[in-house]
């Protein structure tokens, strides 16, 4: 382009032209049909001439891992993704369950007998009572070992249960922190 040569695009063309439109049902859509031939692959041809949103999607699903295949780039046109297959991801994303992820994604929390007496000490020493109360019930729960833990701990997990209606406005708040 020549110096001092302005181009000109109008507005309009520019954000269609750098817009993507990902589309969440239609990328449960393509899941779905990709499922339904599991483990055949598909050719996605078809539908991204019917529907231009699909081709983003898929490329959008590819980079999560959710589906794979081969991208082909004919001669001047863009690129299109062909033989397309869902994956183990892309299953699992589907179903209602979570699938097999869901069942080999627990993760267990262990706490040591150390790890909870000292919340329960922090507690202990964060309340209201005496500090002649404060320093007997210290030294008690010093005393504790193994089992004695384990039987103190499910005893306040059930109080916390018995008042999990006065604690349900936390947990909200927590939880709507996280949503």
């Amino acid at each position: 382009m020549p110096l001092g040569v302005k181009l000109l695009i109008p507005l309009n063309n520019l954000r269609k032209a750098i817009s993507v439109k990902l589309d969440r049902e239609l990328q449960r859509e393509l899941l779905k049909k990709l499922a339904d031939v599991y483990p055949e692959r598909m050719d996605m041809q078809q539908q991204a001439r019917e529907n231009e949103d699909v081709r983003p999607n898929l490329f959008y699903l590819k980079e999560h891992g959710m589906i794979d295949g081969a991208i082909a780039r004919p001669m001047s046109e863009p690129q299109i993704f062909i033989n397309a297959g869902i994956t183990a991801a892309g299953l699992d994303f589907i179903q209602d369950d979570g699938g097999l992820s869901a069942v080999l994604g627990v993760v267990t929390i262990r706490l040591h007998d150390e790890t909870i007496r000292d919340l329960i000490a922090a507690r202990i020493q964060a309340s209201d009572l005496p500090p002649a109360e404060k320093t007997g019930l210290l030294d008690q729960l010093r005393e504790l070992r193994g089992e004695s833990i384990k039987h103190l701990t499910m005893k306040l997990l059930d109080v916390g249960m018995e008042n999990l209606p006065a604690a349900l406005p936390l947990i909200q708040r927590a939880l709507g922190g996280l949503l």
